[in-house]
């Protein structure tokens, strides 16, 4: 029987008391097995696409009974991943450079999407209907929903977000999608249901993980151009300490995806590793040297000329250190230099030779962290690093000064972890230099900040010096006790930087504090 005549039958011999259908119409699992094989073959997708409006048709039309009561759970599977693979993006046998946005293979896979998720939207609802009904209930819609949610979890995270092969209508239908499938399974959220209502329950992430595993292999990976996507989108959605239970299957992936040659896939798969690194315990991640791994991996990346992959490199690196050097600390290995400062060189002479705006302010922001990582242990980067503080302030970088103010702030970090061996004229030349050279290239809010900015790291210096020069003017037989010789030195340093701040809405002027800074 034709789906359109199965779809009339149904619609005009519907028993309204619950009954079996007629025997003229055949039961739902010959028609949904014959459909799913139809799809599955390499027909054209004109008639496929007939096929799908006619099969939401038939979903609409059909009794509840007639379509669950007699149907096995396999084949409920098999027809939704075949519908999945219908709507899925045209395979790609050999890599190419980009996607192509205007391309009429990816407008016919978006409106493949639409009916394809109109049809998943009644089948739905039919399952929530069928939960009620005495006859069925949970335990035979149970197993049937377990079947249909990771290909239809794998369907709506493949269109919900803007893509080469979505629009704005297969868009839609994929939100509405994902929010019934969740309300489906009795979850709250997205996050709940793929991860479980709390750390005892198992969610659905393994069986979504265990559909895509297939297809992010090394020489599957590409292929297909959505796979990377939604594995990227599900993973955030796992957090601690659920994503512990998931590390064998989610590493590999993103250092698979990161260890590409194009730009958008090194952020990508370094964005997952960052989300691993934040969310799994240091234990989990230095068993079987699995962080050293991705240090490695990471590492290699600092070569790169590209700013945004340098960006999301660096946030990766500054949360990955702690761990490796706790993990050092527990094992007593001694090593002449850390990773931190490993990576603090390489990041310093890249700096050094460095002349384009994107990647100077990219180091920039990201060397005040690495400062404050090190402290006292700066100094072994002093010399280098008062190089690049020089050759970045002499710079103008555009009407934001975004590479000068955050040379400012690693200054600042600088004299307030490592004074005791600071270069007091190199540091006040360079602040010379760089309020009075340039000031009028600045515009008047950047200008502002950077006066803030300025005089911040000298208040530091001066309440430094003013301690050093009161707890050395104090003779050892002094009769004024400790405590008195500290409060002393809190009342000058105090009017100092009180003075100071009064000071900081006008450039300083030759003669200042900044003429006669201690050597």
């Amino acid at each position: 029987m034709e789906l359109s005549a199965l779809v009339q039958a149904l619609r005009l011999e519907e028993p309204r008391d619950g009954t079996q259908p007629p025997p003229a119409v055949p039961p739902a699992e010959r028609v949904l097995l014959q459909i799913g094989l139809h799809l599955s073959e390499g027909a054209g997708r004109a008639p496929k696409a007939g096929m799908v409006r006619d099969l939401c048709a038939l979903v609409e039309a059909a009794d509840c009974q007639w379509l669950f009561g007699g149907l096995s759970p396999a084949t409920v599977g098999e027809l939704v991943a075949a519908l999945n693979g219908y709507a899925a993006p045209p395979t790609q046998e050999q890599d190419v450079a980009d996607l192509p946005i205007k391309d009429s293979a990816y407008a016919a896979v978006a409106e493949r999407a639409a009916d394809v998720g109109s049809l998943f939207l009644h089948l739905l609802a039919k399952l929530e209907a069928a939960k009620t009904q005495e006859a069925l209930g949970v335990q035979v819609v149970g197993p049937v929903l377990c079947r249909m949610m990771g290909p239809i979890y794998i369907f709506a995270a493949t269109h919900i977000v803007e893509r080469p092969w979505t629009n704005a209508r297969s868009q839609s239908v994929a939100q509405e999608v994902l929010a019934l499938l969740v309300q489906a399974a009795g979850c709250g959220s997205v996050a709940e249901f793929l991860r479980g209502k709390n750390e005892d329950e198992e969610g659905r992430f393994a069986a979504v993980m265990g559909l895509l595993k297939q297809e992010l292999t090394k020489d599957t990976w590409k292929r297909n151009p959505a796979t990377k996507f939604v594995f990227s989108w599900t993973l955030p959605h796992i957090t601690r300490p659920w994503l512990s239970h998931y590390l064998e299957r989610v590493l590999p992936p993103s250092l698979l995806i990161s260890d590409d040659y194009r730009e958008d896939n090194k952020i990508l798969g370094v964005r997952c590793l960052h989300h691993i690194i934040l969310n799994v315990p240091a234990a989990d991640l230095c068993q079987f040297n699995r962080a050293q791994v991705v240090y490695h991996a990471l590492y290699n990346h600092l070569y790169s000329r590209e700013a945004p992959l340098i960006q999301a490199v660096l946030l990766c690196l500054l949360d990955l250190l702690p761990i490796l050097e706790r993990a050092q600390r527990q094992q007593k290995q001694a090593r002449p230099n850390a990773p931190c400062d490993e990576v603090l060189q390489l990041v310093l002479t890249h700096m050094e030779a460095e002349h384009r705006l994107a990647l100077r302010r990219v180091y920039a922001r990201a060397l005040p962290a690495f400062v404050r990582r090190l402290g006292i242990l700066i100094v072994r980067h002093l010399k280098r690093l008062e190089r690049v503080i020089l050759g970045y302030l002499e710079v103008c970088d555009g009407p934001e000064e975004e590479a000068r103010l955050g040379i400012l702030e690693a200054l600042q970090c600088t004299i307030e972890h490592a004074w005791p061996r600071s270069c007091w004229k190199a540091c006040t030349a360079a602040v010379r230099r760089t309020v009075y050279g340039n000031a009028s290239e600045k515009c008047k809010r950047t200008h502002e900040v950077w006066l803030i900015n300025v005089h911040t790291a000298f208040c530091t210096v001066k309440f430094i010096f003013l301690f050093k020069v009161t707890v050395f003017l104090i003779p050892p037989v002094s009769p004024v006790p400790p405590l008195s010789a500290i409060h002393l030195c809190a009342r000058l340093a105090t009017r100092g930087l009180l003075q100071l701040q009064n000071k900081a809405a006008v450039p300083p002027r030759p003669g200042s504090f900044l003429e006669h800074s201690p050597s």
